[in-house]
């Protein structure tokens, strides 16, 4: 009888004739030539129901429950196709960790109140987004590779930089949909796109806001088609939105000195 239960659940975790995140993650890897791992996940803590779910690392007050690597940890990220069907074939619900940083998108993460407020005045501006991640507490814009140095250089002209604000870059890691962790499902609030939108009628298009996109655009394509000629998601560059984050982050409640996860 287990066997005939556990086959009807494999069954309903199935779209297409796959695993929902195991097609994520090959469209990660093999499409767009992300590095991903499988996350720790989620564990039973109470018997009660996903309302007592923790993570399934050792550590029982664990910040960022299922949503982070351990086994394999984040060196093991890569981009091979028969590497991802076995973790994912092997693990069909594990979240799907991307490496950040080298060529893979970096990341800016803030909030959720404070995201929805940025995108709202990024949109307002007229500046170009690319791939936005979303929990039910913290949102996550991914941009085009940085340095840790470019990074410093742009904090540096920042009068204040909350602590609320965090930059997942070279070395960092971001969860992406479709995945569950411990605040909840993960989703795309801007799903990717492998060409930038067009601008907002009436908004600037001006030659500034262009050339950072277009900065972020050849980082995030050069190199990254897969043997269809597919190219990876467009990722702005780093520059044309931190301001906007850095604002809304330090109008947040608190002023944005609370480190939510």
């Amino acid at each position: 009888m287990r066997e005939i239960l556990g086959r009807r659940r494999r069954l309903r975790f199935r779209r297409g004739g796959r695993p929902a995140r195991l097609d994520a993650a090959l469209t990660c890897a093999t499409t767009w030539r992300w590095p991903v791992l499988p996350g720790v996940g989620l564990a039973a803590a109470g018997g009660r129901g996903d309302r007592d779910r923790g993570c399934a690392c050792p550590d029982p007050e664990c910040a960022v429950p299922g949503a982070h690597p351990f086994d394999p940890g984040l060196l093991a990220a890569t981009t091979d196709e028969r590497m991802v069907r076995w973790w994912w074939t092997n693990r069909p619900a594990a979240p799907i960790v991307l490496a950040t940083g080298g060529r893979a998108p970096c990341a800016l993460s803030l909030p959720a109140v404070a995201g929805a407020r940025a995108l709202a005045e990024l949109d307002r501006m007229g500046v170009r987004l690319g791939p936005v991640v979303a929990t039910p507490t913290r949102w996550s814009l991914l941009v085009a590779p940085y340095t840790l140095e470019r990074l410093g250089e742009l904090l540096y002209a920042q009068d204040r930089v909350p602590s609320s604000l965090r930059f997942h870059s070279e070395g960092g890691y971001l969860v992406l949909p479709p995945s569950e962790a411990g605040a909840g499902p993960v989703r795309w609030e801007r799903a990717p796109a492998a060409d930038p939108p067009a601008p907002p009628r009436g908004s600037r298009s001006s030659s500034d806001n262009s050339r950072s996109s277009s900065r972020g655009l050849r980082s995030s394509s050069r190199g990254e088609g897969s043997a269809s000629g597919a190219v990876a998601p467009w990722l702005p560059d780093v520059g044309a939105v931190l301001e906007a984050l850095v604002e809304a982050s330090s109008s947040a409640p608190g002023g944005g000195s609370r480190l939510a996860y």
